[in-house]
């Protein structure tokens, strides 16, 4: 039987809980925008199926969304209308080239903390 406190996917409890403050303090940090994570396999091609995820949030325009697909190696940002305002592709992606840095390091979660707090820190 299955424990209900066994999480079935590449973070730990602790390292959620690192993103979900990570995402809270971006969107205090940047007040006008929405930021979304999401971890997981993208069809190809993957910049299509990432803005395909970003096009399906409640606010797209003001939404900025990270996509990762560890499997594939293979990492997105994608920016709505207004957020694209705030956050120009230049500093996307070096927020992408921290990402990556630590990705390639072993370490998901603090790249995902990174990058939001990167992007954040732009658009605010």
């Amino acid at each position: 039987m299955p424990r209900p406190d066994v999480l079935d996917g590449p973070f730990t409890t602790r390292q959620l809980l690192r993103i979900d403050e990570a995402l809270r303090l971006a969107e205090r940090t940047a007040e006008t925008l929405t930021f979304s994570v999401y971890v997981g396999p993208l069809h190809e091609p993957t910049t299509g199926a990432a803005r395909k995820l970003h096009d399906q949030l409640p606010s797209p325009e003001d939404s900025v969304l990270i996509a990762v697909s560890p499997e594939q190696r293979k990492l997105e940002i994608v920016t709505g209308t207004q957020a694209a305002k705030l956050i120009p592709d230049r500093s996307a992606a070096l927020a992408a080239l921290s990402m990556t840095a630590a990705f390639g390091g072993g370490d998901l979660t603090g790249g995902i903390v990174t990058g939001l707090r990167m992007l954040a820190d732009q658009a605010s």
